[in-house]
């Protein structure tokens, strides 16, 4: 497949495989914090914010007295129940008010499926583009509004097939495309609030370690920079060009990823997003990716990144995150 074709049948993966994340700032200097136990670990969390008030679960009406500009009638229709994924929480996560922009890399397939954990690697495998090269997505979000009151994330992920399916190159990428459902596998995940990161690691088993980031979406460009978490200076960037040509048409994409819990069982979890400004570009010289020699550019140097395949910027998103569960159980439903 020409590799033009293969950027349009891409333009969604740029949403998939990180699942939500990029959010605000860490809470202001000035609001009060509180320390609450979550899964055995001490937590700082903003005094009186939404999860310090309802542990994920807070009756929408709330949010609708908060942040009356929202819109929650998609969220309405979803149902959250409890569960137990290492502390009580609910499932769905909600996500209210967010941004996020993606880029999508080719990179040494090779050295992807060196990262696929043998636990996954039977039924997932890196999607080939070309011979030796596969995907990785690159993803900040910004979550301004969400049931763990507001943070930063940055994921990198490997494109995948669909766990026990065939991988058949770019045809996988073409069907993932058309029915809006896309897998992957996420490497890397820094957060830059405590609440993220431990409920992350504990219920999600997500790569999440805490760490500075900036999120900037003001003037012509939009990006993000990670700061190494050893020496405080910035590791790792990207910066994009806003796009001017933005949908307003909502579309729901389903981004799913598999990962292995604690007891080196494969698991996977997804989330439904619903974009409601999102706008696409498959022009290289709009992105702009640097890596330092900290341990997350480093990282990033050992895939050997290529040619940009798509960059996705989506200024306003929400989004469901539902709890992991055994991949062993899965049956295709939802």
């Amino acid at each position: 497949m020409k590799r033009r074709n293969l950027a349009a049948v891409t333009g969604a993966l740029l949403q998939a495989v990180a699942l939500p994340s990029l959010a605000a700032a860490p809470p202001a200097l000035d609001r009060s914090l509180t320390v609450i136990d979550v899964a055995g670990h001490a937590v700082p969390v903003v005094q009186g914010g939404l999860y310090d008030r309802f542990r994920s679960n807070p009756p929408l009406v709330v949010i609708e007295q908060e942040a009356p500009d929202v819109d929650l009638s998609w969220l309405r229709t979803l149902r959250k129940e409890k569960v137990d994924i290492g502390f009580d929480t609910y499932s769905p996560n909600f996500y209210y008010r967010n941004s996020s922009l993606t880029a999508v890399f080719t990179a040494n397939l090779a050295r992807l499926r060196e990262l696929i954990p043998p636990a996954l690697a039977q039924t997932v495998q890196p999607v080939q583009v070309w011979p030796g090269r596969g995907l990785v997505a690159i993803t900040g979000y910004r979550y301004r509004l969400c049931d763990n009151d507001s943070y930063n994330e940055v994921s990198i992920s490997i494109v995948t097939n669909e766990p026990g399916s065939t991988s058949l190159g770019p045809l996988t990428l073409i069907g993932q495309s058309l029915s809006k459902g896309f897998w992957g596998y996420v490497l890397k995940l820094p957060v830059n609030t405590e609440l993220a990161r431990v409920r992350g690691v504990v219920g999600y088993n997500l790569p999440k370690w805490l760490t500075g980031i900036d999120f900037r979406e003001d003037g012509p460009q939009v990006g993000f920079a990670v700061m190494d978490s050893a020496t405080g200076q910035v590791d790792f960037a990207l910066e994009a060009d806003k796009l001017d040509e933005l949908s307003t048409e909502a579309e729901l994409v389903t981004n799913n990823f598999t990962n292995v819990d604690r007891t080196g069982q494969p698991t996977y979890a997804y989330a439904v997003s619903r974009l409601v400004r999102h706008g696409s570009s498959t022009n290289g010289k709009a992105v702009r990716l640097t890596a330092g020699n900290g341990a997350l550019g480093t990282f990033v140097a050992t895939l050997k990144l290529g040619k940009m395949i798509r960059y996705q910027y989506v200024p306003e998103f929400q989004s469901a995150l539902y709890a992991p569960r055994p991949l062993a159980a899965r049956d295709g439903s939802r």
